[in-house]
């Protein structure tokens, strides 16, 4: 954080500093702040925590643990005793407050911020972008997914007068959402990725989901840039949404039209994991990249991440030499673990949605059949659980899902919990075999069922954050670990993303 006294945030954010009740004294006040933090774990020496309601319980409990791992302050609607308090109604708000200063302190020292929104893959994008910007200059990426008003400020409160970019991720809950996002850390280059479902039961439509994703375009200045996705009709509208000039990428393949687009990939092609190559066409000049990630979906990913480091003024061979080095650095996001006997995990527990779903299973199917041509007795497992927030068009999109896993091929589909059923209903009604489709109640039970898994089958994990799909690959993994220290043998990770 830049230069922020603990008094300074306190009076930005109308808040009143105490402790166990009374007013603090000014000495407390002048403690220089590092960051903000909204989870006492990640507290230490010169951290601002921010008590926050949590799903189970409150904040303010916690805020003890923080001022013991060096906290210097407390955001709290309400005194609590041991440390010093700044009080104020919306700790929220007070977040956004702080994110929003800590940005205009740090452009005033030549600070760029880049916005990244879009239905599926920011958090990749974000994770590619930053390992291509870090080649030239310093660089603030959220971890994980820290997309909304309290990852935002939070991500924003790790910026020195050093750093140079500023990756800000998007998501959107509704119309508004990602103007109020782009108040905090305006942009000077915005993305927009694609348009898909994901919360369709929040938007009720593409078109508002895509009014409200196009409110990133219309905060970037007229000095900006745009960065819009050619092979997606409503983010190719969002041209008209700005003043800014716009760089257009596109995939081969993905857009029949085949509009001109400043960066572009051609010549796709996969090997046995499923990890792409291609030629990667930036300012009419061609660089070769091979990708580490699995799946073709990462391609739009990549090239979407090289458009947006086009934009920020990064040569060319730099952005393909990073891509080609670049790994995951996003928990739960296709990652790919060996397991014993020769078996595979492909863990994409974080999220979910028609299209990444899509994704995941064309990786699966394609892993899949490679593996199969050295040992036809391997089977691919699909565990599939629940994709939230799909409205009045969830049982349609589930069995769509169910559809896809007969359509790639897919030996063996668990699904995990009542709103998956409709999958399992949409293979059969597909042809897959009735003895090929299991349902679960829960994760335990999914872990029975894969028990009797052959030793080289691949089994993919995949559902949307809150069904908690991670802890079965988390148990596989475990259980992996115990046959390898047992065996003294290695369990390698091709994409360098296990943690």
């Amino acid at each position: 954080m830049i230069n922020n006294t603990v008094g300074e945030l306190a009076r930005l954010i109308g808040a009143d500093p105490v402790v166990d009740g009374a007013p603090a004294e000014p000495g407390l006040l002048e403690a220089q702040v590092s960051e903000l933090v909204y989870d006492s774990r990640d507290a230490g020496p010169g951290s601002l925590f921010v008590a926050l309601p949590g799903e189970r319980t409150d904040g303010h409990a916690f805020a003890a643990a923080a001022w013991r791992a060096g906290a210097v302050a407390a955001i709290t609607t309400r005194p609590v005793d041991g440390g010093l308090c700044l009080v104020t109604g919306d700790p929220v708000a007070a977040m956004g407050l702080i994110g929003r200063q800590v940005t205009a302190a740090a452009k005033t020292a030549g600070l760029r911020v880049i916005g990244i929104t879009g239905s599926a893959g920011k958090s990749t994008t974000k994770d590619l972008l930053a390992q291509i910007l870090e080649q030239v200059a310093p660089v603030v990426a959220p971890r994980g997914s820290m997309n909304n008003e309290i990852g935002l400020p939070t991500t924003a409160s790790w910026v020195t007068a050093a750093t140079r970019f500023l990756i800000a991720e998007m998501g959107a809950k509704g119309v508004g959402h990602i103007r109020y996002l782009c108040s905090i850390t305006p942009p000077d280059i915005g993305v927009v990725l694609n348009v898909g479902a994901a919360h369709l039961g929040k938007f009720g439509s593409q078109d508002a989901i895509a009014e409200a994703k196009g409110e990133l375009i219309e905060a970037v200045p007229g000095d900006g840039r745009a960065v819009l996705n050619a092979g997606d009709p409503r983010v190719r509208a969002m041209a008209s949404r700005t003043s800014a000039p716009v760089i257009s990428f596109v995939v081969e393949g993905d857009d029949p039209a085949g509009p001109t687009a400043e960066v572009s990939a051609s010549g796709l092609r996969s090997d046995h994991l499923d990890r792409w190559s291609f030629d990667l066409h930036l300012a009419g000049r061609r660089h070769p990249v091979s990708l580490r990630l699995l799946g073709r979906h990462q391609v739009s990913n990549a090239v979407a991440a090289a458009a947006a480091a086009f934009a920020a003024g990064v040569p060319g061979d730099v952005i393909a030499d990073a891509l080609s080095r670049a790994d995951s650095r996003s928990h739960w996001r296709m990652e790919f673990h060996d397991l014993p006997g020769g078996g595979v995990l492909i863990n994409d527990a974080y999220n979910a949605n028609p299209v990444s779903m899509t994704a995941a299973l064309d990786s699966l199917a394609t892993i899949g059949r490679h593996r199969k041509a050295a040992d036809p007795a391997v089977s691919t497992i699909a565990v599939l659980g629940e994709m939230l927030e799909l409205g009045d068009d969830s049982v349609r999109l589930h069995e769509e899902v169910g559809a896809d896993v007969v359509r790639h091929g897919i030996d063996r589909l668990i699904t995990v919990g009542a709103g998956a059923e409709p999958i399992g209903a949409g293979a059969a009604a597909a042809g897959m075999d009735s003895t090929a489709v299991q349902h679960v109640p829960d994760t335990a039970d999914a872990l029975r069922r894969l028990a009797g898994r052959r030793p080289g089958d691949l089994v993919l994990i995949k559902a949307s954050r809150d069904v908690g799909l991670e802890t079965i690959g988390d148990r596989l993994l475990a259980v992996a670990d115990e046959v390898d220290r047992s065996s003294g043998d290695t369990i390698s990770n091709p994409t360098g993303s296990r943690n």
